[in-house]
């Protein structure tokens, strides 16, 4: 099986995989790639330093310029917007245009502006109409301008904070979906001075406690983590607002509320964190079980993904 082009459109590639259909007022440059079905609708432009994998659905009225990579089974909407130069000027070109990478399984909705030199994650979804200004980790929902996180796609609906009568007033522990992932209620003490909330190393934190930082000031847009550890304990504590956290052992993924000082949740090493939806106001407290090690962290969401599979094989 070869490939289609309709009559009206052009294709000058001869890199074009099987099942791929071109349709009418498409134009694909000589040196572009092309995977096997695809479907490239009406009035789409394809430069000549393009890599389109296989299964990948570009709708109408979009230009894939130089520098656009596009893993398998990605979606492209209506008109969407690719950008390659941050600061264009007519007849000046750059040495090279920034590369904009499209991981396997994403979708970008209808008129969504992508800024140059970004990476969408894997089966991130990027809502209609929104900017795109930073790179999107993967799974992630994110609409708006400039667009923000709201969310993550397969996840398990969110866990918020669980009711007291949930928890006794003694420190205690729930399991969750993720494994190795508990939630801890710690003592929380209240009377006409005021509140109070105590925790105990060694009986209320399960690891010895080397280091702690403290995360504030972060815009509501923002997003933190992104990244597990190798071999170090993390004990996360919102002692003031409230922050959402994402913990993913490569097989499932579950979203918590941190919006009590005495609410705390342990990520063991291999789990996959991130933390967003800040307030205002959020001061989230992290103890660790190690000293900083820039070795320790897994910053790559397939890496750690493989790291885990090649575990699980031995």
């Amino acid at each position: 099986m070869t490939h289609f082009v309709h009559p009206l459109g052009v294709c000058e590639s001869k890199n074009v995989g099987s099942g791929t259909r071109i349709w009418a007022f498409a134009h694909v440059l000589p040196q572009a790639q092309i995977g096997g079905g695809c479907n490239i609708c009406d009035h789409v432009f394809i430069e000549n330093d393009v890599i389109v994998g296989d299964r990948v659905t570009i709708k109408c009225g979009v230009q894939l310029w130089d520098g656009l990579r596009l893993e398998d089974d990605v979606f492209i909407g209506p008109n969407v917007t690719f950008s390659n130069d941050r600061f264009p000027r007519s007849g000046k070109y750059p040495e090279r245009f920034a590369v904009t990478h499209v991981e396997h399984g994403a979708s970008i909705g209808a008129n969504a502006t992508i800024l140059p030199g970004l990476r969408i994650g894997r089966h991130a979804m990027i809502g209609a109409g929104a900017v795109v200004t930073r790179s999107v980790p993967p799974y992630a929902i994110v609409i708006g301008n400039p667009a923000r996180i709201v969310g993550y796609v397969d996840g398990v609906p969110q866990i918020a904070a669980a009711p007291a009568t949930a928890f006794p007033e003694t420190p205690s522990t729930i399991a969750t979906d993720i494994r190795e992932v508990t939630l801890h209620r710690l003592k929380q003490v209240k009377d006409l001075r005021g509140s109070l909330s105590v925790g105990e190393f060694a009986r209320d934190i399960p690891f010895e406690v080397k280091r702690y930082f403290l995360v504030f000031d972060v815009p509501s847009v923002e997003t933190r983590g992104e990244h597990a550890h190798r071999t170090c304990h993390q004990f996360l504590l919102c002692v003031r607002g409230s922050c959402a956290v994402v913990a993913d052992d490569g097989v499932r993924r579950q979203e918590f509320k941190l919006d009590s000082p005495d609410l705390g949740i342990h990520l063991p090493p291999m789990v996959w964190g991130i933390q967003y939806k800040y307030s205002a106001d959020a001061v989230l407290l992290v103890f660790t079980s190690e000293h900083y090690d820039a070795a320790d962290y897994v910053r790559n969401y397939d890496e750690f993904v493989n790291l885990l599979r090649a575990a699980d094989r031995a």
